[in-house]
């Protein structure tokens, strides 16, 4: 079996990337989230990805400074030293990765590009893919035999 890449990861769930710029209210952020359905925006300035947003950066600044959070910016509360991946990255050293750093969204950039975005849910359907593909080369190894 092949290793699986993040380049496999995105051209079976696409390239499309939600981002914010880092001067909107985080009223804002939390309603784009919440349209997009996405757990994490990547933050951008002009075209450089300058931070990564999550409703954990939400939740964890809303205990500390109450509903008046709603009007500071997205900058105030964003993750600014963001790890990236490349689409040649294997998502078992991706899967590692997060899971080391418990970081559940990374943006994937080439040349300083954003180009996607891969999510701890990704990473897991991948290996349940990957596990199953596998189990159906089992089946027809041992049918046959």
């Amino acid at each position: 079996m092949s290793v699986m890449r993040i380049a496999d990861v995105l051209r079976g769930k696409g390239s499309e990337v939600t981002t914010i710029d880092p001067g909107t209210t985080v009223a804002g952020l939390v309603a784009l989230l919440a349209e997009r359905n996405v757990g994490a925006l990547v933050v951008i300035d002009g075209a450089a990805v300058v931070g990564i947003v999550s409703e954990r950066d939400v939740v964890r600044e809303l205990g500390a400074r109450g509903p008046d959070l709603l009007n500071a910016t997205v900058a105030e509360i964003m993750t600014t030293a963001v790890l990236s991946a490349r689409p040649d990255d294997s998502v078992d050293s991706l899967a590692a990765t997060m899971t080391e750093r418990r970081i559940r969204h990374l943006p994937v950039v080439v040349d300083g590009s954003l180009v996607g975005i891969v999510s701890i849910g990704d990473v897991v359907k991948s290996h349940i893919s990957q596990l199953e593909a596998a189990r159906d080369q089992l089946q027809s190894y041992i049918s046959q035999g």
